[in-house]
């Protein structure tokens, strides 16, 4: 079982697992995936799908894995 942690005015999860998707299926990944994933991480899914889209990236993939800062 995950067990949270109080942080802030949230909860932060620490999941067994680290996401292992591209950038090509984050950009590819539908809302409700995004919003799931997002979730599982104690992160806010809010705004549209390609805020989402952009915070998912921006906090699971590491600098220049998959070309994602040097893609836009």
């Amino acid at each position: 079982m995950v067990e949270k942690e109080r942080c802030g005015s949230g909860y932060f999860q620490m999941p067994l697992h680290y996401p292992r998707y591209t950038a090509e299926d984050y950009k590819s990944m539908p809302e409700w995936k995004l919003d799931h994933l997002l979730w599982e991480y104690g992160l806010p899914a809010i705004g549209a799908v390609e805020q989402k889209r952009k915070f998912a990236m921006g906090a699971f993939l590491w600098p220049d894995h998959d070309g994602y800062y040097n893609s836009t």
